[in-house]
Parts: C-alpha cells; structure tokens; sequence
C-alpha cells in the first residue's frame, strides 16, 4: 500500500468522524432547545441565542478535523 494510498484513507477517516459528532451534538442541542421552546415560548431569545452559539462552537469542531484532513493529505 503506498503512502498517498494511506493518507487518502486517513484523512478519510479524519473528516468522517470528525463530521459525524459534530452533526449528532447539533442534532441533539436542536431537540433540547424545541423542548424548551415548547415548554417556555416567552425564553426564545435567550434560547436562540443560545443555540447559535453552541452550533458555532460545535462547528468549529468539525473545521477543525476539515483542516486536520486536509493537512493529512496534502502534507
């Protein structure tokens, strides 16, 4: 197996994982924050607010593996 064979497959993996947990954790903070919003429509400004600022971070995550990925590969 040659090397540009096993940083295909590497980065590969990088980017499949690090999209994977991202996605489940958005996934997760949408439902808490629907619940919320269920239970309490008077709170959905702090509630959104809220929410956009934990997806950023979560996203982040998933950036970050992109970039790992891509040094992977490229480097």
């Amino acid at each position: 197996m040659s090397i540009e064979a096993v940083k295909s497959i590497a980065a590969g993996l990088t980017i499949a994982i690090g999209g994977i947990f991202p996605a489940l954790s958005i996934g997760r903070m949408a439902t808490a924050a629907f619940e919320a919003l269920g239970r309490n429509p008077e709170a959905a400004p702090a509630v959104t607010t809220t929410l956009i600022t934990a997806t950023a971070f979560a996203e982040a995550i998933a950036i970050y593996a992109l970039v790992v990925a891509l040094t992977i590969k490229f480097v």
